[in-house]
């Protein structure tokens, strides 16, 4: 005599129920970008549960398993297993990588680069080779240096071709602070204006 479990309609009609997604998974998965048809294949291929990312193993392996692009692919398995997204390729999903870097490290401002050990102010970038940190003149005490702020006062610096008008500017009481901002609102013809009296000045 068999199992009577078994035999019964309801234990037969359960056990014959494939697993599939939850609501809520199915709901967060699209969030990601996954499509109805890529949900389907992930379906077919296996794939019924949060859990079952873990055997994926990374973001390449479930790109080529369910025809989802990499991006998409990175952030499904940043979700289901919590590891930042990398947007697929080479170990994507499988977490990133922390790069620590000390205080005195310099890009340049022109196309990126990372400057060697023995650069200096004033320096030219070695991949683009321009000024890979301009030194410019601060308006407000006289002092020069790279950088976007002065180290000396603190004043932004403002662009080189502009530094007469922000000392006039300074000469007209206006707030250290408001100088930069001031000139980046100046239209054309104002900036004429005050070109005017700096000449005028002189």
């Amino acid at each position: 005599m068999g199992d009577p479990l078994q035999a019964h309609p309801a234990c037969m009609t359960l056990k014959a129920m494939p697993k599939a997604f939850s609501t809520l998974e199915k709901n967060i998965l699209k969030t990601k970008g996954v499509s109805a048809a890529q949900l389907k294949k992930m379906t077919a291929a296996g794939l019924a549960s949060r859990a079952d990312f873990a055997t994926v193993g990374d973001a390449a392996t479930l790109a080529e398993l369910c025809g989802l692009d990499a991006a998409t692919a990175g952030k499904v398995m940043a979700w289901a297993t919590g590891a930042p997204a990398t947007g697929g390729g080479k170990g994507g999903g499988k977490g990133g990588t922390v790069v620590v870097e000390t205080a005195d490290v310099v890009y340049c401002v022109h196309c990126g680069t990372k400057q060697p050990k023995d650069y200096n102010s004033g320096d030219l970038c070695p991949a683009c080779g321009k000024q890979a940190e301009p030194v410019s003149s601060c308006f407000w005490c006289g002092h020069s240096g790279p950088g976007k702020f002065c180290r000396a006062c603190g004043a932004q610096f403002v662009p080189t071709g502009e530094l007469e008008l922000a000392i006039a500017l300074k000469r007209d009481g206006v707030a250290k602070d408001e100088i930069p901002g001031k000139l980046a609102k100046m239209s054309a013809a104002e900036k004429d204006a005050l070109w005017g009296r700096v000449r005028r000045g002189r």
